[in-house]
């Protein structure tokens, strides 16, 4: 990403931007991030169609230039993107002006807490398999309420009941364990 070949110049002259603030660099995720106290500021990477500075905790700044978009509308909660599409567009006092308010956004400690808990409708198909097994439903009852979520959205995402059926068939044996869906992963 910060070393694409199609945006190299821009992204070198981006590069040289941000590191005339005072951050830490670390390689994260395979890329530069800068960070403040061990916190995520800004980072920079080259896509198909332009290149970007985006900042971790961006939904807190100003954008008093109406520059900042959120690259995933509905799933991306903080962070914003400054996207360019040319050398031109690169304005070192702006730029340096947004890396210094997310500074201060680190510095206050701003940060947007977790969505709170939504109770879920039990799937169809799993609400069958614990009326015909009540081990199966006392063994759910006893698992956190978010490794409950986990099972039903892992069951309510698919969009055919026969693969529905399917993935309740498979998570019985992990319920009845008392281990969630996503246990081996954290």
């Amino acid at each position: 990403m910060q070393d694409a070949v199609q945006w190299k110049e821009e992204l070198d002259k981006i590069a040289s931007i941000i590191r005339k603030v005072p951050l830490e660099v670390a390689i994260k995720w395979g890329a530069e991030v800068f960070t403040y106290e061990g916190k995520n500021v800004v980072s920079y990477g080259g896509f198909k169609h332009f290149f970007s500075i985006w900042f971790y905790n961006g939904v807190f700044l100003e954008d008093k230039y109406k520059v900042l978009v959120n690259a995933s509308e509905g799933k991306t909660k903080s962070l914003r993107q400054w996207r360019f599409t040319s050398m031109d567009e690169i304005d070192e006092k702006k730029i340096l002006a947004y890396i210094k308010e997310a500074i201060e956004v680190e510095k206050k400690g701003l940060k947007i807490g977790p969505a709170p808990f939504q109770a879920i409708d039990t799937p169809e198909q799993l609400a069958s398999a614990f009326h015909a097994d009540k081990a199966l439903k006392a063994a759910f009852d006893q698992l956190s309420p978010g490794k409950q979520k986990e099972y039903m959205v892992y069951v309510n995402e698919a969009k055919q009941d026969a693969t529905k059926i399917k993935r309740v068939e498979k998570i019985v044996p992990m319920i009845l364990d008392g281990v969630g869906l996503n246990d081996k992963y954290k």
